[in-house]
């Protein structure tokens, strides 16, 4: 099997200091990345600042005979996600691969949670996913080439009791994802989603004692393969999880057609409604939103013609 390598790349990877981050960022370099390690060091809650994590990372990588520079900036504003993308192209004079990894938690229910909780965590996941991928997506663009990793959850998918924040940001992950690999497509920019678990810091007031294996090595690895020039998917959800790899996708039942609803016709025909038996797929790339306007209308218009 050949090896897929990296060289002459160049990877931004935030929140890049420790956990999951650490492990992308070591990897990547291990296979000749050029690596911006982007880690404000803030506490779990997302306050604060330390250095160290990510100057950690850059010495480990140098030491091993790789190339990175740390990026302390915050991704929570518009000008911190731009100066973490013009680090990569002023030291390295590109941008290959950017990797959204920077994360924070701020555990509430939907009853309790603060205005200022909300608004925290939303400023790291989903707006400071924007604030990097704004200024790197025209930069691919040109380049003619880019590969874009978003970080999603599976609290983003399925919910979670006490996350409320984050649930919501992780959700919105993945209509950022399918905007940029949408508008990519033309230009070899690619976007996907990462959905991982792994027992880091994040896990932090979770009893962990019954997982299986969950160490950020059963992750990387994927992350490794969307972010390479090989990889051959884009608008896709790629879940990695105590060693399982799969594709997680929206889906809709065929539906029921009537040429006019009342409220009592929708509960009469609700089980046929929800039917997924033949449950339909429409990938976001080359066009979902268009597909599934003109398979409901090609719908309507058969079922017109029949009555």
């Amino acid at each position: 099997m050949t090896e897929l390598r990296f060289d002459d790349r160049v990877a931004v990877i935030t929140g890049g200091g420790r956990g999951l981050g650490r492990a992308y960022a070591l990897l990547l370099a291990s296979r000749g990345a050029k690596v911006v390690v982007n880690d404000l060091g803030g506490s779990l809650t997302g306050d604060g600042s330390d250095p160290g994590p990510a100057q950690d990372v850059v010495r480990e990588i140098a030491a091993a005979g790789g190339e990175a520079v740390a990026s302390v900036e915050s991704v929570t504003t518009p000008a911190g996600g731009r100066a973490i993308v013009d680090a990569a192209l002023e030291h390295f004079g590109r941008i290959d691969v950017l990797v959204h990894n920077a994360g924070n938690v701020r555990r509430a229910s939907l009853r309790d949670i603060s205005y200022e909780d909300f608004e925290g965590v939303l400023d790291v996941h989903l707006r400071g996913a924007f604030h990097v991928v704004h200024p790197a997506f025209p930069v691919m663009c040109d380049a003619g080439y880019g590969r874009i990793v978003l970080t999603s959850s599976i609290g983003g998918l399925y919910g979670n009791h006490d996350v409320v924040s984050y649930a919501v940001a992780k959700s919105g992950i993945l209509g950022l994802s399918n905007v940029a690999a949408i508008e990519g497509a033309a230009y070899d920019v690619k976007s996907n989603v990462i959905v991982p678990a792994a027992v880091t810091r994040m896990a932090e007031g979770i009893d962990t004692s019954s997982y299986p294996p969950m160490g950020a090595d059963l992750v990387a690895p994927a992350v490794g393969w969307l972010a390479h020039e090989s990889c051959s998917i884009t608008g896709e959800m790629i879940i990695a999880l105590a060693g399982r790899l799969a594709r997680a996708f929206v889906a809709e039942t065929p539906g029921v057609y009537r040429p006019s609803w009342s409220i009592e016709e929708v509960g009469e025909h609700l089980d046929a409604i929800r039917d997924d038996t033949a449950a339909l797929v429409f990938p976001p790339v080359p066009d979902g939103h268009a597909d599934h306007i003109r398979y409901s209308f090609a719908m309507a218009s058969r079922e017109a013609g029949h009555e």
